[in-house]
């Protein structure tokens, strides 16, 4: 058996999978966002860690006492700082924070971060938090000693071990991408060294064993704890997407589409990121988009609907392109192909007919197109796309499926588990660490359980709003970005 561990924004994940990969126990408990300024999205590393251990201890204890080995995954870019006795200093600063917006064009003036760090300085990444820090909390970044990331602070509690994967280290923009190496002048840009930062690792290397008294409280054996991966890469292993032009869309709080590639292709110029893969030997690109699913939950509170199925339900009552209402989904901003941290969301083209069932409607489109917009810097850049395999919460709603299909042009895959997402993989990091088992055969995509093709009258229906989603965006942001 192997436990995969997911530390996302709304909760954390754990998932055991036994020598077949069949799902043998699965646990869960929740986390909050604290927003205590416009821009900032901060959470407790505490609160992390404990929603850990909430989450393992919930699954059957007769599974956790046959796990053997332990992989990581987790939300990307998170700043957690330590002070000399690895004392959290701060809340940590998440992926979804837009503080540091005037950091950022600083920091591109400062150093080579396109170059060697392959990404467009962006308020989400890990480097211009610092930044940040440095200039309105200088006497605290005075006593930085260690920068971790979520799922590696996480770590260091389990195992006592500084350590980080590649594919997660690469979205702090500090790594020197192409030689999967801690870059000096990309930390020297923002007042550090590599000294204040973790052993780097491939996502299957073994980084430490469980804490005695760690395994004591889960009720497990002092197992390996393997590198695992940033959440869209260990997501990635989890359905298989492993090899050079497999990709996948993730239907998370934010939404991604991820390109597995055999070499580094870096291509800033639309806001595309290219990253590390968690499994050596190779690389990754992305879109990505900072509200997906959590556009979902956003308008079933504003509606009153009962939660996201009924929310699908409304929107599937009124039908696609039923109206003209347009949502634009920058609830925190965009990244990919805008790269603006202040541009906020908006519903658009609202009359008398308008109901809560086509706001609904619009929310479904409105990601859609966002996510279209993706692709198609993705293809821009010289990737292609044949079909994407889906998962996260989103990946649960067949009627959403048709909708993006449509948007994407492209067919959808689902996979039998692949709602479980980033922890499936982390799963599959620690088997293969463990039983030093082939990775191509360890992350092998598990069964289709249904594609969906694109719609023909559905694609022609929507191309209208589509054109005018894409026209909109100028309109509602002063600010153009990098």
């Amino acid at each position: 058996m192997f436990l995969g561990i997911d530390i996302g924004t709304s909760g954390v994940k754990a998932v055991v999978l036994d020598e077949a990969g069949v799902v043998a126990g699965q646990g869960t408990a929740a986390l909050t966002v604290q927003r205590p300024q416009p821009l900032w999205s901060e959470q407790e590393p505490e609160a992390w860690w404990l929603a850990t251990t909430a989450a393992v201890q919930a699954i059957d204890p007769a599974v956790r006492r046959s796990v053997r080995g332990v992989g990581v995954a987790g939300q990307m870019h998170g700043a957690t700082l330590l002070g000399a006795d690895d004392r959290v200093l701060r809340p940590a600063i998440l992926w979804n924070d837009g503080r540091s917006h005037a950091e950022c064009e600083e920091l591109e003036a400062a150093a080579d971060f396109r170059g060697i760090g392959g990404n467009i300085v962006m308020p989400g990444f890990t480097a211009p938090k610092l930044a940040w820090v440095r200039r309105h909390e200088p006497d605290l970044f005075d006593q930085v000693r260690t920068v971790l990331l979520p799922k590696d602070y996480v770590r260091l509690r389990m195992t006592g071990n500084k350590a980080s994967d590649l594919s997660d280290s690469a979205g702090t923009l500090w790594l020197d991408v192409a030689n999967r190496r801690w870059s000096d002048e990309l930390l020297a840009a923002t007042g550090l060294t590599d000294a204040q930062m973790p052993r780097l690792v491939e996502g299957t290397e073994i980084t430490g064993t469980l804490r005695a008294e760690v395994a004591e409280l889960w009720g497990m054996p002092a197992v390996p704890v393997v590198g695992g991966g940033g959440d869209n890469a260990a997501g990635a292993a989890g359905v298989g997407v492993v090899r050079d032009g497999d990709a996948l869309l993730s239907l998370g709080t934010s939404g991604v589409i991820f390109v597995a590639t055999k070499d580094f292709r870096s291509n800033p110029g639309r806001a595309v990121h290219a990253f590390c893969h968690c499994l050596p030997g190779l690389w990754h690109q992305m879109s990505v988009h900072l509200s997906a699913a959590s556009c979902i939950d956003w308008v079933a509170r504003l509606t009153g609907a009962a939660g996201a199925a009924d929310l699908f339900a409304r929107a599937e009552s009124a039908g696609p392109a039923a109206g003209p209402e347009l949502f634009l989904p920058y609830l925190s901003g965009e990244r990919t192909p805008h790269n603006d941290a202040l541009v906020r969301g908006a519903f658009l083209r609202l009359d008398n007919e308008t109901t809560p069932e086509k706001l609904a409607q619009s929310v479904l489109e409105g990601v859609a197109f966002a996510l279209a917009d993706g692709l198609d810097a993705l293809r821009g850049a010289g990737t292609v796309v044949n079909q994407l395999s889906v998962i996260g919460g989103g990946a649960r709603s067949t009627y959403w499926g048709g909708i993006l299909a449509a948007a994407l042009e492209a067919p959808l895959v689902y996979l039998q588990g692949g709602e479980v997402g980033p922890a499936l993989g982390a799963a599959r990091l620690a088997q293969v660490a463990v039983d030093r088992g082939d990775p191509v055969t360890v992350c092998a995509a598990p069964p289709v359980a249904r594609t969906v093709e694109p719609d023909a009258g559905l694609v022609e229906r929507l191309a209208e709003k589509k054109q005018a989603f894409r026209d909109a965006y100028p309109r509602i942001t002063p600010k153009k970005g990098i």
